[in-house]
């Protein structure tokens, strides 16, 4: 007999005799739950919002394509083209490249002649979008969106679990648009504006110094440093071996012979004596930033400098929503977070941790000094001495 079919007659009988406390079969019969009354004005505004974010997020995909098939490069170059004219330059297909260029111009990325039926950059734009060698190019930070997509079945889970998903994991898309969305600032920065604020480093280099550059990933900081200061030695550590071996390409191809790279973490690099450390906007990456600072310390000179990129930020939650903010916080979301906490200790900073939380971590690991020197719209730079 199926254990679903035996009844207990009492129990039926002061069932269908006594009204229960149910929820209603008819759902229209259902209480109704009191809604703050919507602002249709509001309402219509924000799914505009919507509407602008949607297009963007696909943009950022076609974008991707363009750089990646020098399409915006082409375009620079050759000013007002047709569709035609463009797939010939770039030896692309005209049909995808004509799709390609309306939605350019619809997110004004790209200008156009509906007279002529012809495409063109203004120099702004090819600027940030078409000469890789300008300080304001950006086409190369697209990458990491459809890297870290790559990544989202993983990236689920861990929500799910609170474990991390390490730096290495990612798609290698990610550490190329990663390197190519910093390195255009590193570049205008670094040497003419961010060391000399460091007090007496520039002389130490320029007469001969050593420099260890901490989670270094491709080496464009550590090829900055190494060029402008051929005296120097300059050693650039990653945990991430096939970012050294990036790197190591990278100084080779420039004949650099004061440069080199080692895998190695911010713990446990080798080394002491260093007269310049340099961490670039991955403190706050680290699982344990303190013990990295503890390490670092040991590993200066005695009037040595430690350098601290981080990203931009406040300290407070409501100072860094704004559209910088809002790049960071969704990129630590995917990216910083999860990374930290796939290591030990896994503090889990957050690219928005602020002055506060960064100082924080290195006056624990024993620095008497610690300064704001510089600031740019995308990083903070500190500097940290012993005293």
């Amino acid at each position: 007999m199926c254990v679903g079919s035996a009844r207990n007659d009492a129990a039926v009988m002061t069932a269908t005799s006594t009204p229960q406390a149910s929820t209603p079969s008819n759902p229209s019969s259902q209480p109704e739950v009191d809604r703050p009354e919507v602002d249709e004005e509001a309402l219509n505004a924000f799914l505009g919002q919507i509407v602008s974010d949607l297009g963007a997020s696909l943009h950022v995909l076609t974008v991707v394509i363009g750089d990646k098939l020098g399409l915006f490069r082409a375009l620079a170059g050759a000013g007002p083209s047709t569709s035609v004219e463009l797939a010939a330059a770039s030896g692309t297909a005209e049909r995808y490249v004509r799709e390609w260029l309306r939605g350019q111009a619809a997110g004004g990325y790209v200008r156009y002649d509906a007279t002529t039926d012809h495409y063109w950059m203004t120099p702004e734009q090819a600027c940030v979008l078409g000469q890789e060698d300008s300080p304001a190019f950006a086409a190369g930070a697209f990458w990491m969106t459809p890297a870290v997509a790559r990544s989202q079945a993983a990236l689920l889970e861990a929500f799910r679990t609170g474990e991390g998903f390490g730096w290495d994991q990612h798609d290698p898309d990610m550490f190329t648009g990663t390197d190519r969305f910093f390195r255009p600032g590193y570049a205008a920065n670094l040497i003419p504006n961010w060391l000399p604020a460091l007090d007496g480093v520039v002389d130490r280099l320029a007469a001969g110094g050593t420099v260890a550059d901490l989670g270094c990933g491709y080496g464009s900081s550590t090829v900055l440093m190494a060029q402008a200061f051929p005296a120097t030695e300059v050693v650039g550590f990653d945990y991430h071996a096939a970012s050294i071996a990036a790197a190591e390409a990278k100084a080779s191809h420039l004949g650099l012979t004061n440069c080199r790279f080692e895998v190695a973490g911010a713990t446990d690099f080798p080394g002491a004596g260093y007269d310049l450390i340099t961490v670039f906007d991955a403190l706050h990456d680290m699982g344990d930033p303190v013990g990295a600072s503890v390490h670092i310390r040991h590993a200066l000179a005695p009037e040595g400098t430690w350098m601290v990129v981080e990203p931009a930020a406040e300290d407070s939650v409501e100072a860094n929503l704004n559209p910088v903010g809002r790049v960071y916080y969704n990129a630590s979301t995917l990216v910083c977070v999860p990374n930290s906490l796939s290591q030990e200790v896994g503090a889990a900073l957050g690219a928005q941790a602020g002055p506060a939380a960064i100082e924080d971590v290195v006056r624990r690991a024993g620095f008497g000094r610690f300064d704001e020197v510089a600031r740019t719209p995308f990083n903070i730079v500190f500097a940290a001495r012993l005293s």
